[in-house]
């Protein structure tokens, strides 16, 4: 039987891409949804925040789960079922009636939503040379700036004139992406499912904590748990805050909107910059830059100032994102590196939890936005000491078998 011709990276970064950019249309799509939630269901920010939450606990759930499946059976199964699970579950969800049942298919969506990430940055990272790595790393997180403008602008056009429904409908298309990646997408050249089958899962785990593996272990997991802290806490909240401001709906998502375009050029610029300068010194920048936009965003008592600083958060938080997962795998060999992913993947999605969670039982107590996005500012602070103190330059490097 004549052997397929090895698919080249910039092919892989377009199917694994899209893979992400559905991905990034439904979280980007939920923090629209909430706000939209509000004024249909009548919700509180006491139940607001749980949405977010329940959908960071899943996806925690799943980036453990799936990133040790991914050793064991293979980066492209897993990457499928993934991608099968949360776009079919965003397609029944939008058939909830209450509450309850839209927390627990939340809960199902943020589960592959959680795989798939870690396993898709791991099989294009393997795939990748080490002189074009990281940036091609950072250009596929790019799709994720892309799918949060496509989220936007549908939840623009589509939710005032036809509803949150029809939106998350929009969102269960990606399932029949999944049907096209069974023979488009590769399996990963050094994916080694064997090896990992004779361990137990628990020998796996351990396996990440191993005393070689310790140090980045730590980092990378004090790292993801302030960065998705963050993230989540301030971007799914980004459209109920201008609302909390006293903007209309309508004139949220506009804002908003803007504020996403921001993301591509945070991408490009750490996309050029990271084979330049190395992964420790770029992610450093970022972060220091999204700490401090974090903190003027908060502070905004002006529309002018207010857009500012929420396109120049945009710019620098997912240009951090990026960098960080071109970091992640690099700290690991093949056979222990989408567990070791995962799983420091699975303690920031922990931090998602709390984040949403944070600024809806302080929004309910009238704490300042100010006050709450000094706490996301030092979160970031703290990921910023852990990175010079513990972190490691890895660019260039070839990837451990």
């Amino acid at each position: 039987m004549k052997k397929k011709p090895p698919v080249s990276p910039r092919k892989l970064l377009a199917i694994a891409g899209m893979g992400w950019l559905f991905d990034a249309m439904d979280v980007g799509i939920l923090s629209f949804i909430i706000a939209a939630l509000h004024a249909d269901w009548n919700l509180s920010p006491e139940q607001m925040k749980w949405i977010g939450s329940v959908n960071s606990i899943g996806m925690a759930a799943g980036a453990f789960l799936f990133g040790i499946l991914a050793d064991r059976i293979g980066r492209k199964k897993v990457f499928m079922i993934t991608l099968l699970l949360f776009s079919v579950g965003s397609g029944i969800s939008a058939f909830a009636t209450g509450l309850t049942a839209f927390l627990i298919l939340r809960f199902l969506i943020g589960m592959g939503l959680g795989g798939e990430l870690p396993v898709a940055s791991t099989l294009v990272s393997e795939a990748s040379a080490p002189e074009k790595r990281g940036r091609i790393i950072v250009l596929l997180e790019s799709f994720w700036a892309a799918g949060w403008l496509l989220a936007a602008l549908i939840s623009y056009f589509v939710i005032p004139a036809f509803g949150w429904q029809t939106a998350l409908l929009i969102t269960a298309l990606a399932a029949f992406y999944a049907l096209y990646l069974r023979k488009s997408l590769p399996e990963s050249p050094a994916n080694q499912p064997l090896s990992a089958q004779k361990k137990s899962v628990r020998a796996q785990v351990k396996s990440v904590w191993a005393k070689q593996y310790v140090r980045p272990t730590a980092m990378l997991s004090i790292v993801w748990f302030c960065v998705v802290f963050s993230y989540y806490g301030m971007f799914l909240w980004l459209p109920s805050v201008m609302l909390m401001k006293g903007f209309s709906m309508i004139e949220s998502f506009e804002y908003v909107l803007l504020m996403t375009l921001a993301q591509l050029p945070g991408y490009f610029s750490a996309a050029w910059l990271i084979e330049k300068a190395g992964r420790k010194s770029i992610l450093i920048i970022y972060l220091l830059g999204t700490a401090g936009s974090a903190y003027f965003f908060g502070a905004a008592d002006s529309l002018g100032m207010l857009l500012a600083a929420g396109m120049l958060l945009s710019f620098f938080n997912l240009g951090a994102w990026g960098v960080l997962y071109a970091y992640t795998p690099e700290q690991y060999p093949a056979p222990i590196r989408a567990t070791g992913s995962g799983t420091t993947a699975a303690v920031g999605r922990i931090g998602g939890i709390f984040g949403p969670l944070l600024v809806g039982s302080l929004a309910a107590r009238n704490v300042s936005f100010t006050a709450i996005f000094t706490v996301f500012c030092a979160a970031i602070l703290i990921a910023v000491i852990c990175i010079l103190v513990l972190g490691k330059e890895t660019k260039q490097t070839e990837l451990a078998d």
